[in-house]
């Protein structure tokens, strides 16, 4: 009876072993599953800054190893609370022997089973200890993958403003050889009619290629920023798809294509442009309007509430919180390791020799301390302490600093863009008188390339400083936390 009640034991443990084996498979299946889901750009579609920082979010390794981390820490702290859980014990055994002497033999086979049963009773608040410090760093662990979101989006913003950037770099200078072009047209109808010298149809030609140069370098780099956007969503070899403006950063021409796989296009640059119909002895200057109906909310806060805003919101103040409160459960724990433990165990046997079964139940004390080696851990255990608030003093004064930093580049930038933007109709209204006395004869052809490039140097001025203004304000906003319109929590990453 004994051996079939053994032999049912056995099976329900083997049947238990091949139910968690099947999970744990199950899990791996599904979890790998979940790590390869890429979210894709499809052909043609139009992307708004938040359509990309919603791939970014879904793509992002970054956020899936803080995630990974999470999970472990979960299970650390799973694995402290364990500790209140009875420990089994289960054994079996069949042994057979044979002795022969010169007056005698013997020979035994004797079946042999057990069972434990092992249970924490007290242990003066140890593993509550431990448990509280898991608990801690599974909250710094949430913490930090927090942080990640709100690093990725911002690197995505950053991107997203750089392309947009320079895509209007590219306008302004395709404009600009567009000018230098009909400058050209007409610097030669007047060569061939007499009224010009030839200094200034060669200055014509050059500074026709230097446009054109330029504009070779504007297109290097809005394709360069280009694939540091595509980097920040970690999508590779994306097709051509197309950006939408923010409503800070606009343009005339709402839509702009967006194609990497044409990188070995070459054209012909150094040949001069065909005859400009309208360029003949006329004077024509047009404006070359790129950005349009430029709008900014005014930032809601002070700097003093968004530093108070910093210290309430940054998921990396919270960690490290989160891990002093740790490091002061890991010492109390330490301390406690001088304490005994008092535990409960039973205990059952069986030997089929003469039948014996034997039954045991008890209550133990036990306690084993190096008491040299147990105060050098609690030292280090205090200084860890220490060291830990030292962290959170430096991180919230390099905070208060790096917000401060940011909202001084903001509001500085944030005046300088309506400035720029009447430098940029003054320097067109200046170029155009320049280009009408130039027409008549009454201004040389320096003072006419003077103003063309005060007037391209205005567009990209206001250009960048448009872009730097997005750039700081979304630093702001990371700086002090801001919640954002599209975000991921732990539980959607897959």
């Amino acid at each position: 009876m004994v051996k079939s009640l053994y032999n049912q034991k056995v099976k329900i443990l083997q049947n238990f072993i091949k139910k968690t084996i099947c999970s744990i498979f199950l899990f791996v299946f599904m979890t790998g599953a979940g790590a390869f889901a890429i979210e894709e750009v499809t052909l043609d579609s139009v992307l708004t800054l938040k359509d990309c920082i919603r791939i970014a979010l879904n793509n992002s390794p970054v956020i899936k190893r803080f995630k990974y981390n999470y999970g472990i820490s979960k299970n650390n702290l799973g694995q402290a609370k364990s500790a209140y859980f009875p420990t089994i014990g289960i054994g079996t055994g069949y042994n057979l022997s044979d002795t022969h002497a010169n007056r005698y033999s013997t020979s035994s086979n004797i079946y042999s089973a057990e069972a434990s049963l092992n249970q924490l009773i007290f242990n003066f608040g140890k593993t509550n200890a431990n448990i509280r410090m898991q608990k801690f760093n599974m909250i710094a662990a949430l913490f930090n993958f927090d942080n990640s979101v709100l690093d990725s989006i911002y690197e995505v913003k950053t991107n997203y403003y750089g392309v947009l950037a320079a895509r209007a770099a590219v306008d302004i200078n395709r404009a600009y050889v567009q000018i230098n072009e009909r400058n050209y047209q007409r610097t030669k109808a007047y060569f061939d009619e007499g009224i010009r010298s030839k200094i200034d149809l060669v200055n014509a030609e050059v500074n026709l290629s230097d446009s054109k140069v330029s504009l070779v370098e504007a297109e290097k780099a809005y394709k360069n920023s280009m694939v540091q956007l595509n980097n920040s969503m970690y999508i590779a070899q994306a097709p051509e798809y197309e950006l939408q403006p923010t409503e800070s950063f606009n343009f005339k021409e709402n839509l702009y294509t967006v194609d990497l796989n044409e990188l070995d296009k070459k054209n012909d640059l150094s040949v001069p442009p065909e005859a400009v119909s309208d360029a003949v002895l006329t004077s024509r200057v047009e404006k070359a309007e790129i950005l349009t109906d430029y709008k900014f909310e005014e930032f809601p806060y002070t700097f003093e509430k968004s530093v108070e805003l910093a210290y309430k919101n940054r998921p990396d103040i919270k960690a490290y919180d989160s891990t002093l409160l740790a490091m002061k459960e890991n010492l109390l724990y330490i301390k406690r390791e001088y304490y005994p433990e008092i535990t409960a165990t039973a205990g059952y046997g069986f030997r089929d020799l003469n039948s014996t079964n034997s039954f045991n139940v008890g209550v133990n004390l036990r306690s084993s301390v190096n008491i040299l080696s147990k105060k050098y851990e609690i030292d280090s255990g205090k200084l860890q302490v220490s060291l830990a608030e030292n962290e959170i003093e430096l991180l919230k004064q390099n905070v208060y600093f790096e917000v401060q930093n940011a909202y001084i580049n903001m509001i500085e930038l944030e005046k300088q863009v309506p400035l720029l933007a009447v430098k940029v109709r003054q320097t067109l209204e200046n170029f155009e008188l320049a280009d009408g006395r130039y027409s008549v004869g009454l201004g040389d052809y320096i003072e006419l390339q003077d103003a063309k490039v005060q007037y391209n140097n205005a567009q990209h001025n206001y250009v960048e400083t448009i872009y730097r203004y997005n750039v700081a304000r979304a630093n702001l906003e990371r700086a002090i936390a801001l919640p954002q319109d599209v975000t991921i929590t732990v539980e959607d990453v897959n």
